[in-house]
């Protein structure tokens, strides 16, 4: 991530949507603002939700959406496993750290906040509730400081209509025992906080307000309903935020990878795709909003399966690596991710041609095996695109015997079956050869150690 041009891009942004809402701001104000945004954008921690995301969903001519982007993930606990510092100076007055968990503070310590007040009205939070990692944490904290750094020079107008739209980013809510949609909700909250505060927007505006975030929620989820090779890369790119081992290069182990994709895994198992997209009256048209939801639909069964093939990959490797210890390396196993200017061994390099390989059975199959063969849309900087080893697992036993396989792989990750029990109730023709591609990689490596570059020897002194 390059700070300077991201910074330049945001207070770009900061500019335009002040000048569209016809307020003046001083530019040093603005280019605290931009500050303040990027920086813990850009922390160490953060591969998918970056200054780009936010400059993606606020693609938008209406400034309001531009700025609600801007701030929407702001504050991310579980990625950057903590607040920033400079962000903390806007929450702190509002919220406390309570074991290990942050809640809004008691009545009596809260300070007489009108802002604040119409962040939690129309979050539906309350004074003293713990905020849940999943229940809108981020989203509410976000909000908050979008409100408190804006109240300056925006009408309360235009910070109701911002809160709205971050508070629509909060992915994934349920219909309500009542039967109503999270927009739905939404809506009722914000004609209740513009009553009670005396917002004095019309039911017009308040109409206007849900579609804006609504347009907001959708491009915040936009790689769902993209092609599965974008939401598999975007998938990818999440990985790391929540799993950092996965940043240390190859030196992650095979377990904590494995581990990764598991979590992946039953996120996507338990995820509906209907509460993917929002919708409200003709916010997005209705072909459109059902030509997502079916492309979601798609992809969740192409990542479940796609998962599924390389978590039993991973474990087949597991396995066979606790026979040299508990924490063997992936790259110890496989071989290296390539390098500028450095191709390292690579244990497909090791494996035989499949005379009579797997033939997919339908099109999903079809798909994920070219998704497994050729590669999502871009590298990751902790994987290959493509993922030749569990291509050649699936070419040589096939989907079902995959499937199989992967409920087995529950029973020796939770220690039901040991490594060696695992391996014995694989097909034992695939447990040779692979066996056999590790020993030819380990072999490879014992030369190339051993052997000794011949180097031209260059008189420095030799005139040019």
């Amino acid at each position: 991530m390059n700070f300077e041009y991201e910074y330049e891009q945001c207070l770009e942004k900061l500019n335009w949507a002040t000048k569209e809402l016809q307020v003046e701001v001083e530019p040093e104000k603005l280019a605290e603002i931009a500050e303040l945004i990027v920086q813990p954008m850009t922390g160490p921690w953060r591969y998918f939700h970056t200054p780009n995301h936010i400059f993606e969903v606020g693609v938008s001519q209406d400034a309001i959406e531009v700025l609600a982007a801007l701030f929407h993930d702001l504050v991310y606990v579980q990625v950057d496993h903590s607040v920033n510092f400079n962000l903390s100076y806007y929450l702190a007055p509002y919220i406390q750290e309570t074991q290990g968990k942050l809640k809004i503070r008691e009545k009596n310590e809260l300070p007489k906040d009108q802002t604040f007040e119409m962040v939690t009205s129309i979050f539906g939070f309350f004074v003293a509730q713990v905020l849940l990692p999943f229940g809108g944490q981020n989203e509410f904290m976000s909000a908050v400081v979008a409100a408190k750094v804006m109240e300056t020079f925006l009408t309360p107008k235009h910070l109701f209509q911002i809160i709205a739209c971050i508070e629509s980013t909060i992915p994934f809510q349920p219909i309500s025992e009542d039967g109503l949609t999270a927009t739905e909700r939404l809506y009722q909250r914000l004609k209740e906080t513009n009553t009670k505060l005396n917002i004095n927007l019309s039911d017009g505006e308040l109409y206007e307000t849900v579609k804006k975030s609504v347009r907001l929620s959708n491009r915040d989820v936009s790689g769902f309903g993209s092609a599965t090779s974008i939401f598999l890369d975007n998938t990818w790119n999440l990985l790391p935020e929540t799993n950092h081992n996965l940043t240390n290069g190859n030196s992650y182990t095979v377990c904590e990878y494995r581990i990764a994709l598991e979590k992946t895994e039953g996120f996507i198992n338990h995820l509906n795709p209907d509460l993917i997209f929002r919708k409200f009256d003709e916010e997005p048209d209705e072909k459109t909003y059902k030509c997502w939801v079916e492309q979601a639909k798609k992809n969740i069964e192409v990542a479940k399966i796609y998962l599924g093939s390389k978590i039993f990959t991973l474990a087949f490797i597991e396995a066979l690596s606790m026979r040299l210890g508990l924490n063997i390396p992936l790259s110890t196993m496989v071989g290296e991710l390539p390098s500028q200017g450095h191709i390292p061994a690579h244990l497909e390099d090791f494996l035989p041609d499949i005379h009579n390989p797997y033939q997919p059975q339908n099109n999903l199959q079809r798909e994920v095996l070219t998704l497994l063969a050729d590669g999502r849309s871009q590298n990751a900087v902790y994987d290959m695109r493509n993922s030749p080893l569990s291509t050649f697992m699936v070419k040589y036993i096939g989907f079902d015997e995959v499937k199989k396989q992967r409920k087995r792989t529950n029973d020796f990750c939770q220690k039901k079956i040991s490594a060696e029990e695992f391996i014995d109730g694989c097909n034992q023709n695939l447990v040779k050869t692979v066996i056999e591609g590790i020993l030819e990689l380990f072999e490879s490596r014992k030369q190339a150690i051993g052997g000794v570059k011949k180097v031209k020897y260059i008189n420095c002194n030799q005139n040019h």
